[in-house]
């Protein structure tokens, strides 16, 4: 197995997008400055890609459907009006009709090379839940003239692939808003457990893939009395594996237990590909939650 030493990546985007309280509880180190115990941070890192490289659950982590991207693709161009924007953000929607009554239990999730997987499909009304919320509708709001079952492109992690999506037809707009139907695979059981007294937190989010594979987009936290978040990245063949830490840590007598999140991207050698993206304070991936606020 060949493993790449550890590097540090600059900041991309990097304003403090939100601050949360500090509450994590990971098992990771809190707010130590990782470059204190950069043996630690490296060692771990290494762990990880070993437990993982080549191991089961790597193995159904590359056969499984695990989404890397928005479940919901707005209609072509987007929305088109404030107000418009404003019920998709209040999840404010009118349905005109009813909802179809056909239920199909399964659907294939076709990558372009040709491999395929069944998968349970969500129903419809569980879809349209996901975009109502609580079902309550109120001014501005979006109109639903029509639902049918269709297809979507969505990103993976075993690359881009055509997934079974819900059509929503919405009043005004020629194209429809997607919302992806196929249920995701399970999680495997992570080959390694979570670090103890390792510097730094658990990323909070993997936001976006770069479309070439050679970057990718994650949320990190750090402290109200540090320069902010630093992540090292670790690759090998099988596993890219990200450290998170903060830097300059400055005198913690003096700082509320505050963190904030910070956008941070992080430069591959080589594309991402169908490599495991590794969170070394939980041993497991990065779990996909898109931008904040989505």
């Amino acid at each position: 197995m060949r493993i790449r030493a550890p590097r540090s990546v600059s900041l991309r985007a990097g304003l403090a997008l939100s601050a949360v309280a500090l509450t994590v509880n990971s098992g990771c180190g809190s707010q130590k400055v990782a470059r204190e115990g950069t043996d630690v941070v490296s060692d771990r890192a290494r762990q990880v890609a070993e437990a993982w490289d080549g191991s089961t659950a790597a193995a159904e982590w590359r056969a499984g459907y695990y989404p890397l991207g928005a479940a919901v693709q707005l209609p072509r161009g987007g929305l088109r009006s404030q107000a418009d924007k404003q019920a998709y953000e209040d999840r404010h929607f009118f349905l005109r009709g009813k909802l179809p009554d056909f239920e199909q239990e399964d659907g294939q999730v076709t990558w372009s090379g040709g491999e395929s997987l069944t998968r349970p499909l969500m129903r419809v009304k569980d879809a349209y839940k996901i975009l109502t919320g609580d079902g309550i509708s109120g001014e501005p709001h979006l109109t639903v003239t029509g639902t049918q079952l269709g297809e979507m492109k969505l990103a993976t992690s075993r690359g881009p692939a055509t997934v079974p999506a819900w059509i929503f037809k919405l009043d005004g707009y020629d194209s429809p808003l997607k919302q992806a139907a196929a249920v995701p695979s399970k999680l495997p059981r992570p080959p390694i457990g979570a670090g103890h007294d390792i510097p730094g937190h658990p990323l909070n989010r993997l936001v976006q893939i770069a479309t070439d594979g050679h970057s990718v987009t994650v949320v990190a936290l750090h402290g109200v009395c540090d320069d902010g978040a630093a992540v090292d990245v670790l690759e090998t063949s099988g596993s890219v594996v990200l450290s998170a830490s903060v830097k300059d840590h400055k005198d913690r007598s003096k700082c509320t237990k505050q963190a904030k999140m910070q956008q941070v991207t992080v430069e591959l050698e080589r594309p991402l590909g169908d490599r495991v993206l590794l969170d070394a304070c939980t041993g497991q991936p990065v779990p996909y939650k898109g931008p904040l606020g989505t």
